[in-house]
């Protein structure tokens, strides 16, 4: 289902990403408009599947994960087999925040927050217990410049 989407639904998008758990009083003040007609453009952009699933962010450092390690994953196997238990090991593993599947020299990267390195060898001895890879490269973040869920969507 395709959407039109113009300046008035930019804004209340703009607002949900800003801060979801705002009253519609709230992002009505916030748009220029009254709480019905935002209600109605909510409602007809999550019937899109513009507006997905709402969560809230944690803070990783506060609860404990002040590891943060780029995994950076190479294979020599492309069948659909090897590829289907990649993801089910992926999707098994809740350490993994992020996967992406890339072109270029490496196939995959993975964000894995974690406690600490210790976490993270047991996270990455289960990994290749269960599948295959050809090389695995560990990049640990030492600083977090920016992070954000936010689309750009005045741009």
């Amino acid at each position: 289902m395709t959407v039109r989407i113009d300046a008035t639904d930019r804004k209340i998008l703009a607002e949900l990403q800003r801060d979801a758990g705002q009253s519609l009083d709230e992002i009505a003040r916030q748009v220029g408009s009254s709480k019905t007609p935002v209600w109605n453009r909510i409602r007809k952009l999550r019937e899109a599947g513009v507006i997905g699933q709402q969560t809230v962010v944690l803070d990783a450092e506060a609860l404990g994960f002040e590891a943060c390690f780029f995994v950076l994953i190479r294979t020599s196997e492309h069948e659909a087999d090897w590829q289907q238990a990649f993801l089910k090991a992926l999707k098994d593993r809740p350490e993994v925040q992020e996967a992406h599947r890339l072109a270029g020299d490496i196939d995959y990267i993975l964000k894995v927050p974690v406690q600490n390195a210790r976490a993270y060898d047991k996270f990455y001895q289960a990994l290749i217990s269960e599948v295959r890879v050809h090389n695995v490269t560990a990049l640990l973040s030492m600083e977090e410049i920016k992070s954000t869920t936010m689309l750009p969507l005045n741009a």
